[in-house]
């Protein structure tokens, strides 16, 4: 596949789109602000977690590991209710401003029903994490909280939290909003759309249909996907459910992200992305490939549940946050959203 050049511009930030459902986005951090480190799904090494905070210390933050974080438990980092426990703290203590994944893995489903979504309306805090922790993210979307499907704490610590991808995270995190720039690429579909972003792991949101943790159950969707370790033939299989279930007709747009170590079946199909755009191209919406989202480097940061402007064009593709004002995105404006 064609490589693909991005830039990353910086805006001010931004608010939900009138006619859209309201969302809260969590309050921006300051130094000194703490972070929680929590292992939701499977169980990290420590040195992961280790690594991980002393990069938070760099950014200027305090990293406060969560009693279970680094627990095992059949694979999992403690039992789901330990799992679920130490995300409830992270988001009850008022001390807390944001909350950060070690990894993904396994397990995060087995916490979904742990942490009712009114405790996500009530502390909105920036939750970071992607693969598994695709789940978390649909259920706070589902709350109406935005999340950032982001880089955990291996990959900020592998490149010493310098490289374009963390940098970008560390900005974002500070209320500076990313505006994507792509170049070209010969599956795209040419339009321009706006919606709420939200995606993630395919598997994992697939998994979800139709509870009450459905982040699919959303207006107005511009949708990413990624995957890794996935066969084409279930990837076919859960783009196919999307349309079953009337969503895939209703997308404002679809962002292809990296699709790694995918088992091939014996088809003429060249790659998993000519299998997607072999169905995708039979809808009238814009699609871009190679997103830089996903389990590949780079995995640029997006927010779940903004609202974006995608432009596709001959030229290249441009993805941007957008509000009622030129300020753009409004985050709450208490330090903890307490009591909202």
């Amino acid at each position: 596949m064609k490589e693909v050049f991005i830039s990353v511009l910086f805006l001010s930030c931004l608010l939900t789109a009138s006619g859209q459902r309201q969302m809260t986005m969590p309050a921006f951090l300051k130094p000194g602000d703490s972070i929680a480190v929590i292992s939701p799904c499977s169980t990290p090494e420590e040195k992961t977690v280790a690594d991980g905070c002393a990069i938070l210390r760099q950014w200027g933050y305090v990293p406060v590991v969560g009693r279970h974080a680094l627990d095992e438990d059949h694979g999992f980092a403690g039992t789901a209710d330990d799992r679920a426990s130490d995300l409830l703290w992270a988001l009850r203590d008022s001390t807390i401003r944001a909350i950060m994944c070690s990894r993904g893995g396994d397990g995060a489903v087995q916490v979904l029903m742990r942490v009712p979504l009114s405790e996500y309306r009530r502390h909105p805090k920036w939750l970071i994490g992607f693969s598994d922790v695709t789940a978390l993210h649909s259920a706070s979307v589902q709350a109406g909280v935005m999340s950032i499907h982001g880089s955990m704490c291996y990959a900020i610590a592998a490149q010493e939290g310098t490289d374009t991808v963390s940098v970008t995270l560390r900005r974002l995190l500070q209320g500076e909003l990313p505006r994507y720039q792509l170049a070209p690429h010969s599956l795209n579909q040419y339009g321009t759309a706006e919606g709420m972003l939200v995606g993630g792991n395919f598997s994992v949101f697939c998994g979800l249909a139709g509870s009450d943790y459905d982040f699919l159950r959303q207006r107005d969707i511009i949708l990413f996907i990624e995957d890794t370790d996935e066969e084409m033939t279930k990837v076919d299989r859960m783009l196919h459910l999307l349309e079953v279930r009337g969503i895939l007709q209703r997308l404002k747009a679809v962002i292809v992200g990296h699709f790694t170590d995918y088992k091939r079946p014996k088809n003429d199909f060249d790659d998993m992305y000519h299998m997607l755009h072999h169905y995708l191209q039979h809808y009238p919406i814009p699609v871009v490939y190679g997103f830089p989202v996903g389990h590949a480097r780079p995995n640029f940061p997006l927010i779940e549940g903004a609202q974006v402007r995608l432009t596709v064009t001959p030229e290249g593709t441009t993805m941007q946050y957008k509000g009622r004002d030129p300020d753009g995105l409004t985050p709450d404006p208490s330090p903890t959203g307490e009591g909202r």
